[in-house]
């Protein structure tokens, strides 16, 4: 009985077998589901990514478009002011051209006249040398006596001004020989300017307008 109840190893190898590869069918399963899933998680990493890209990408057309454009742009403005400038300095030298032509006729126009005016004059001042030959000498007017010196305008002296020429009236020197050649009394009234300046001075300043 005891033998009959035991099982036979291919039985149990049998089972075995059967149980490993039904593990072996959910593990490779498993992998599987996994494996999708890390495809589907990389390309829903990747599709962002490539997004990303394609729009960096197409930016970067765009800018590099639009710094061409008004590069472009730039330039042909450049071109066109640098032309214009070149047109105004080529009329600016068209004119100076002229005016300097106009200039140069007309300063020679004015050497050929003065060239030619003096041999008129000399032509013209023949005749009038004969009439100066006969014409009357004059008489020289004959001049006017000088007015003698004021000796009462004491302001004539160096160093006395009107208001100084004023007190010394006042005080009774009235005339330049007063100062010159003072008198004791003129001495005396002379005393009351010592403080003016150059008072010492005053007599030799005197005798020289005399």
């Amino acid at each position: 009985m005891a033998k009959k109840a035991k099982p036979s190893v291919d039985k149990i190898v049998k089972k075995v077998n059967k149980e490993f590869e039904k593990t072996s069918a959910q593990i490779e399963g498993l992998i599987n589901d996994a494996l999708k899933q890390f495809d589907n998680l990389q390309n829903q990493v990747q599709e962002p990514v490539r997004k990303l890209l394609k729009d960096m990408d197409e930016l970067r057309d765009r800018e590099m478009k639009r710094f061409n454009d008004e590069f472009e742009r730039r330039m042909n403005e450049f071109h066109e002011l640098q032309s214009a400038l070149l047109e105004r300095l080529g009329i600016a030298s068209r004119e100076t051209g002229k005016s300097v032509s106009k200039s140069s006729e007309s300063t020679s126009k004015a050497s050929a006249t003065k060239k030619a005016a003096p041999a008129k004059k000399a032509t013209a001042a023949k005749p009038a040398a004969k009439k100066a030959s006969t014409a009357k000498p004059k008489t020289a007017a004959p001049k006017k006596a000088a007015k003698p010196a004021d000796n009462s305008d004491l302001t004539r002296v160096k160093g006395i001004g009107p208001a100084t020429a004023k007190k010394m009236k006042e005080a009774g020197i009235t005339s330049i020989e007063q100062i010159a050649n003072p008198s004791d009394a003129d001495k005396q009234k002379l005393e009351a300017f010592k403080s003016l300046k150059g008072f010492s001075e005053l007599s030799a300043e005197a005798k020289k307008v005399l």
